[in-house]
Parts: C-alpha cells; sequence; structure tokens
C-alpha cells in the first residue's frame, strides 16, 4: 500500500484521523492492510462491476471496473475542463496522461490506486503511478498538478525534482501501480470472475441480517412489493421484518399452544411451512403447516389458510384459520413441511413418508402407496371446496386422477423426506428454467440427493436411495422409469441435505443459474451448474471467502453450522437460515445473505422502491453478532499495535532505569569506594525485573471467541 504521509492524505495535514498520529500505528495499521493488496474495489468501498453500456471516454474499462456511463460523463467534463488550460502543444504533450489518471477512478482496482480499500482511511487525491509514467508525466506536463490536485504536499513538488513528486505517489507493491496494473495478465485474467480458492471452491461471503431466532424454519416474502419478508420459528412464531432491517416488536403469527414440538435437539416437528397466495395482496390469504397432537394424543400434521388482520397489516386474524387437510404421522419424525405454489397457481405440499427407518408402513411403505398422503408430492387447489366434504380442489390434470385405488391430489410420489423444495424464478433475460421445483430429499443410511419434481413422477424411495437400491427385493421388483435425482451425495460429504434455491437475484451476477443448497449437519455449503447441453449438472463446493476475498464493508465469512433452510427475497436475493444448537427452544438461529465479492450489478441497476406499509407495532432496529471481516482485522492491527507499544514503552522504561542505577550506581560507587561495586550490581537486575511487572501487567488482550458448534441431530 502507498506509504502515508501528508500528501496522501485529502486536504492535507488538517484532516489526518486521530489515531494516524501515532507513527507507531500507522506502520501496524499498513502491515495488517497490506493483506489486501490488488483487492478489486471501488471507491464507494463495492465490488467492482460490467457495465450496462459502452463507456465513451474511460473506454479500457467498459468491460469491467468502477464506472457507469454517469460517472464516466462527469470524468470526461472534468478532463475538459482541464484541457481548456492548455494549448495545442500541451494537449499532444499532456492529453494522454491527464486522461489515464483521471480514469483511475474507473480501474477495478480505484480503491488500492487511491489507498481507500479500509473506509476508515481517507483517500488520496492522486492515484498510485508506477516510477516510470510518474517521472515521465511530472518531466512532460508539471504544471498540470495544480489542476489535478489541490494537495499543498503535491503542489509545493510541483516544479521541484521529480523524485519528491513520484516518491509522495509511490506504491511499494509495484505490479498494482498504474499502469502495471492494466498489464499484469494473472492479475486480470480472471477478474469479475467469482473467486475459488486452490482446490476450485468458491468463495462467497456473507451478510447477517437476522439473530436470536429459535430454529428458523422458513423465510418467505408475501410478493405485495412490499419487500418486507417473513420468518417463521420452529415453535410456532413467525416475525415480520422491514426491509430497513428492523423486526417488528409484535409477532405476525403466534400458534405456540398449538404447535406440538419439544426442546428436544433434533425434534422435527413443530411449525414447518408457510406460503402466501399468489394473490395475497387482493386476498390477504396465506398457508400454514404445522405439528400438532389431535385426539387421544395421536400426532398429525396440518395445512391450514389463514388471513392477515384488516386492521394491521402485520399482524395475523387468529380467528381466520380454515383447515385444509390433516395427516395422521404414525412417528415423530419424517414430518416433511414445505408449502410452495407453482406457476400454475395450485399449491405444492411435501409429506414425509411418516418416520422411523427404512419406511415400513405397510407391504412396499407409505412413499409407494398411492392411496396414502405420506411420502408425496401434493397437488391441490385451494381456491375453493370440492367434492366429498375436501376443503381444496383436485385440479383435473393431477396424474393419477383416474387411477382406481390412488388418491387424487398426488403429484409425485416414492418420497422419503423432502427439507425445502423451490420454484426457479428462471433467467432474467432469457426466462429459461422458470417453473422448474428442485427438492433436496433427506436420505436414510447412505446418500442424499436432490430431485427436479416432475408430474407423475416415481423418486424411488423405498426401493432406492440416491442412484442405488435400498430395498434390493423392491428395486429388482420396479419399474425402470423412476426419476434419477439430479445430484446425490454420500455421507461423508453431509448426512442431511438442506434444499435450496437457483440464484436469480440481481447484485451478483455471477451467480446466475447456479442451484445453492447445503447440508444440515455438516454444515457445507454447495452448488450445482447445469450443463444446458448435456442436462447434466456439476457440483461445485462453496466456501467462506478469504480475508482479502470479504474485505468489504459489512461482509462475514463465518456462520453457524447447522443449516436449517434457505430463502429468497422479493427481489430475487439468496438466504440461509442456520443456528449453532438445533433445539427448538434456543435462540442460537442467524439469517445469512449470500455476497459474491468479485462483481456487483452496476449501482442503481437492483434498486427498487418498497410498497409501504403501515406499522403499528413498535421497530425493533437489527443490531448484529457476528464481527465483520474488516472488523477483525482492525482488531488484530489494534491488538498488534498494542504489543508492540508495550514493548517499546517497555524497552524505554528499561533504559531509563538502566541508565538512572547505573547514575546511581557509580554515585555510590565514588562515595563508598570499589567495594560496593559488587553489591550494586547485584541489586541492579532485581530492580529492573519489578519495574516491568508493575508497569506492565498482562492484561487487557483481545479474545476473538470461537462460534458455539454443538453436535446434534438431523433436523429432517
Amino acid at each position: 500500500m502507498p506509504r502515508r504521509s501528508n500528501s496522501g492524505l485529502k486536504g492535507g495535514p488538517g484532516s489526518r484521523p486521530p489515531w494516524l498520529s501515532c507513527g507507531l500505528c500507522l506502520v501496524i495499521f499498513l502491515s495488517q492492510v497490506a493483506l489486501l493488496q490488488g483487492h478489486p474495489q471501488c471507491l464507494d468501498y463495492g465490488p467492482p462491476f460490467r457495465p450496462s453500456r459502452r463507456l465513451e471516454f474511460c473506454s479500457d474499462y467498459g468491460s469491467f471496473g468502477c464506472c457507469d456511463q454517469h460517472k464516466d460523463r462527469r470524468v470526461a467534463a472534468r478532463y475538459q475542463d482541464i484541457m481548456d488550460y492548455f494549448d495545442l502543444r500541451g494537449h499532444e504533450l499532456c492529453g494522454g496522461y491527464i486522461k489515464d489518471i483521471l480514469c483511475q477512478e474507473c480501474s477495478p482496482y480505484a480503491a488500492h490506486l487511491y489507498d481507500a480499500e479500509n473506509p476508515q482511511t481517507p483517500l488520496r487525491n492522486l492515484p498510485g503511478l508506477c516510477s516510470d509514467y510518474c517521472f515521465a508525466f511530472h518531466s512532460n506536463c508539471h504544471s498540470a498538478i495544480s489542476l489535478l490536485t489541490n494537495d499543498r504536499d503535491l503542489q509545493d513538488a510541483q516544479d521541484k525534482d521529480s523524485a519528491r513528486f513520484c516518491h509522495l505517489l509511490n506504491l511499494p507493491d509495484k505490479d498494482y501501480c498504474f499502469p502495471n496494473v492494466l498489464r499484469n495478465d494473472q492479475l486480470n485474467r480472471r477478474l469479475g470472475v467469482v473467486a475459488e480458492d486452490h482446490e476450485g471452491c468458491l468463495q462467497l461471503c456473507l451478510a447477517e441480517v437476522a439473530n436470536g431466532l429459535r430454529n428458523p424454519v422458513a423465510m418467505v416474502h408475501a410478493g405485495d412489493g412490499s419487500h418486507r419478508f417473513f420468518v417463521a420459528e420452529q415453535v410456532g412464531v413467525v416475525w415480520v421484518y422491514l426491509p430497513d432491517g428492523s423486526r417488528l416488536e409484535q409477532p405476525f403469527l403466534d400458534l405456540k399452544s398449538a404447535v406440538l414440538t419439544t426442546p428436544w435437539i433434533g425434534d422435527e416437528r413443530g411449525f414447518l411451512g408457510l406460503a402466501f397466495h399468489p394473490q395475497f395482496r387482493r386476498n390477504r390469504k396465506f398457508y400454514i403447516y404445522y405439528s400438532f397432537l389431535g385426539r387421544r394424543k395421536v400426532e398429525k400434521i396440518r395445512i391450514s389458510e389463514m388471513k392477515v388482520s384488516r386492521a394491521d397489516p402485520n399482524k395475523a386474524d387468529p380467528k381466520s384459520e380454515r383447515i385444509i387437510l390433516e395427516i395422521e404421522e404414525p412417528a415423530s419424525n419424517h414430518n416433511g413441511g414445505q408449502l410452495l405454489f407453482g406457476l400454475d397457481g395450485y399449491m405444492y405440499i411435501f409429506t414425509g413418508d411418516g418416520g422411523q427407518a427404512g419406511d415400513p408402513f405397510g407391504k412396499f411403505g407409505n412413499a409407494q402407496n398411492k392411496s396414502s398422503l405420506l411420502g408425496k408430492v401434493l397437488r391441490i387447489d385451494v381456491n375453493g371446496a370440492g367434492s366429498g366434504g375436501r376443503q381444496y380442489r383436485i385440479p383435473l390434470d393431477n396424474p393419477f386422477v383416474s387411477e382406481l385405488g390412488a388418491h387424487p391430489a398426488v403429484y409425485a410420489y416414492g418420497v422419503r423426506n423432502m427439507w425445502r423444495c423451490a420454484v426457479d424464478r428462471g433467467d432474467p433475460i432469457t426466462r429459461q428454467g422458470r417453473g422448474r421445483i428442485f427438492c433436496g430429499d433427506v436420505g436414510q443410511n447412505k446418500f442424499e440427493e436432490i430431485d427436479l419434481i416432475v408430474k407423475g413422477g416415481n423418486y424411488g424411495w423405498r426401493a432406492k436411495e440416491g442412484f442405488e437400491c435400498y430395498d434390493k427385493k423392491l428395486c429388482f421388483n420396479t419399474s425402470l422409469n423412476d426419476v434419477l435425482p439430479i445430484y446425490a451425495y454420500g455421507h461423508a460429504v453431509g448426512k442431511s441435505v438442506t434444499g435450496g434455491y437457483v440464484y436469480r437475484g440481481c447484485e451478483s451476477p455471477n451467480l446466475n443459474g447456479l442451484y445453492i443448497f447445503g447440508d444440515f449437519m455438516s454444515g457445507r455449503l454447495m452448488a450445482l451448474q447445469e450443463d444446458r447441453k448435456s442436462k447434466k449438472w456439476k457440483k461445485r463446493d462453496i466456501c467462506s471467502g478469504s480475508t482479502v476475498t470479504c474485505a468489504f464493508p459489512g461482509l462475514i465469512n463465518t456462520y453457524s453450522k447447522f443449516i436449517i433452510s434457505f430463502a429468497e427475497d422479493e427481489a430475487g436475493e439468496l438466504y440461509f437460515l442456520a443456528t449453532s444448537y438445533p433445539s427448538a427452544y434456543a435462540a442460537y438461529g442467524s439469517i445469512y445473505k449470500f455476497i459474491d465479492p468479485s462483481r456487483r450489478a452496476p449501482p442503481g441497476k437492483c434498486k427498487h422502491k418498497p410498497v409501504p406499509v403501515q406499522t403499528k407495532s413498535k421497530r425493533i432496529p437489527f443490531r448484529p453478532l457476528a464481527k465483520t471481516v474488516l472488523d477483525l482485522l482492525k482488531e488484530q492491527s489494534e491488538k498488534a499495535a498494542r504489543k508492540t507499544s508495550n514493548g517499546t514503552l517497555a524497552s524505554s522504561a528499561d533504559r531509563a532505569s538502566s541508565k538512572k542505577l547505573a547514575s546511581a550506581t557509580h554515585s555510590k560507587t565514588r562515595q563508598r569506594g570499589p567495594g560496593r561495586k559488587k553489591k550494586a550490581r547485584a541489586w541492579f537486575p532485581a530492580s529492573q525485573g519489578l519495574r516491568k511487572k508493575s508497569l506492565y501487567p498482562r492484561s487487557g488482550r483481545i479474545r476473538l471467541s470461537a462460534q458455539r458448534r454443538p453436535a446434534g441431530a438431523s433436523l429432517p
């Protein structure tokens, strides 16, 4: 990074931050920031981007950099103002230099060139220039310096020798000064592409958006333009989060008294699903999926319809519940829990196989029994009651409507326990993939799988687990038309898949089309990338970005281990919900937003104006618990500074003490004669040790606490 001097600070010495007054602190801070060498970052502290339209002036950065068309025109206007001071000869000599220097604001390394990679440090007036280029510029165009900067030190060096001027603009890391930074193929070859570690793991960063939740099982939006999101806890409480990040003090819904769950780690019962009607803005309807205890203490799952209160748009009407469907659960696990609406307007319900191991119910198990509602994907029309006392209608094109003995609501079968499914919004431009339904199906002993739901599909359980036979007798007796997973992984990777989403948001263009999911038990994040020609899916690992990768304001690179669910906000940005202690009553749950720090969308492209919603409840501001990467770097820097400072002060005190004692010893020797010399020397080291201990006690050290990650059973 550039050497700090008054010339490097905006406005000169008067703008120097108080902590920079300590030269020692400066050295420590620079050693810490040196870790961020060549960190692609703009002057607004965000990642670079690809402009939506071609740049006319700073065309070197037209494919990737830090300028959009508006900023490009602004730089061009400043260039024109400066060049008005030059004659034709001046234009020929200096025009290229001045354009190059001004356009460094558009460089993907702008923050590095202007010493702005840390938001707490002031900007340079001019970018860091390589020595040869700087000397040539000063030799030919030193008169332009006063037009380019108001920095006094740089202006004072204008008419003096170029060595002083170029020293002030020096960047110690020669590969990153201008114009070397443009010529370095190693730096620019993968610029703007998702960062990977040496094993090919995609480095993504996170932003913490909520915490203090009790096993957050779902986060959904209402699709009403308000950009609120609703977070459901396993205990049966749903909270409203507003676009500004605050949470309403009063819950949207509180069903704790009705929902069946316990504090046991890994208990799969509880409030499991939430979905808003596609016409929610008009009819105020939403749907819930939860465990409850029926008569004679029979465990069941219930799917109900409710409405939002007319008096308060952020409160459910507790008296509006209309029970749509109840299914008896023979065991306490494998309860399914996903509700979603397809593009066809119908509601899809994903149930588990009823629990225990190996689906032991009946001759072939619940999942293969089309008369059972367990182990299925159900599709129903909730916009009215049907025949036979049903509180829903059966879509006429459901695949087994005419099959004798099959339940007409069954859309697909052979499911073990699909935990988290999602509808693909489709490519923002081509709409390719729109409407596909992805699910994670939790395995038994060996494999976890990701499935694409198709009408009438048999997903193989219990005959198959993943791509392999589970019940060999049943496996060899079934047809060969089972729908195979698009991906399956073994238990060396993880033991409980959590289905995710295909990223279709705006803010991180590199992620478009990646299906991102995780594993509850191992805490691993993964992605699948489709090869459109072969229709095959390639697995990519996702890892927490490095310190350099995630050194942007507000970003973190750690998260709680147990990944419970994934979510998509109204704008299509992707999140996941996790906890460090998987008990339904433990408030250790957090929500994280995915961020790709390698590239962002052009500024302004992803802005949206939420529809205002009246709030009657008090807003609770969000207070992050996770420390950002920049906070951790700052703490490390301050800790190193204190340690070095204490050592320096101790050394100074020791030298002062030595001089004082030596003087005293010399005085006593002169007064008392040679016989006292030995005694004085024997006393000196002990005195020094006591002084050192009393002046510098071992206290006040910063400790970075590790996250709690106890072992626990699988939620799904």
